[in-house]
């Protein structure tokens, strides 16, 4: 997998994100994507290979191992790191949409702009944005039950024990180096539930930032029709006046 190229797509849309957005593609990128390129594929590569059973019956040991890690963590983590990152494309694409837009309205206008800043999270944009963070935090959220239903919380019991077929009865089992990926494990948890509490800031500060904007428009709204109601009714005084 081409870590670099997605990093270098995803990191496009950081100069349109706010200071919370930035802090999330930090974190997912320093602490998700460099230990699991780094380190976890390390870790966890041989999960199947050091995988043992105290049985030499044939086929035991895969039925185990298939039943006790039905899903690699490693290609778990990889297709969650796609799924939270492709919604940050969401952004990028609209904001390449309006700048090819605002490009041909200038050539058919003569210049005049029909957006003074493309990437200003407005309209559309701001909706799109918004969007974005919801899918990122539910991804994230959905692979962390994911994990939790699938290995029945976030521990990694050093011995499993197993009794399909064709084990003649059951079985002891051993992963290798259980602590360490243990440790990994609940790394990768800890950086995701960071990743969705950034995302649900970030949805907080963007409606708040909103609101506050509608309010002071409203606010100002009635203060100008306060004042031209003010400035008629004291026309009419002095014509009354004369």
């Amino acid at each position: 997998m081409n870590w670099s190229g997605l990093e270098s797509l995803v990191s496009g849309v950081n100069k349109y994100s706010t200071a919370f957005g930035r802090i999330w593609l930090s974190m997912v990128f320093v602490f998700r994507v460099l230990v699991f390129v780094v380190a976890a594929q390390r870790v966890w590569g041989d999960e199947n290979k050091d995988f043992v059973c105290n049985t030499k019956q044939p086929g035991c040991t895969n039925v185990c191992y298939d039943h006790i890690f039905p899903i690699s963590h490693i290609r778990l983590w990889a297709l969650q790191l796609i799924f939270v990152t492709c919604p940050s494309l969401m952004v990028m694409a609209h904001v390449k949409y309006r700048e090819g837009k605002d490009k041909k309205y200038v050539e058919l206008h003569q210049g005049s702009h029909l957006y003074a800043n493309p990437g200003k999270k407005r309209g559309g944009l701001w909706w799109t944005y918004l969007l974005s963070l919801v899918f990122k935090a539910g991804f994230d959220t959905s692979f962390l039950y994911i994990l939790y239903r699938i290995y029945h919380g976030y521990d990694l019991p050093k011995l499993s024990k197993c009794s399909l077929d064709p084990c003649p009865n059951t079985v002891d089992c051993f992963i290798s180096r259980p602590t360490e990926k243990k440790i990994f494990m609940l790394f990768m948890v800890v950086s995701s539930a960071l990743c969705i509490f950034m995302c649900i800031m970030e949805m907080m500060y963007l409606i708040g930032k909103r609101i506050i904007k509608v309010l002071r428009i409203q606010h100002n709204n009635e203060r100008l029709t306060f004042l031209g109601s003010s400035g008629a009714g004291g026309g009419l005084k002095e014509e009354n006046s004369q």
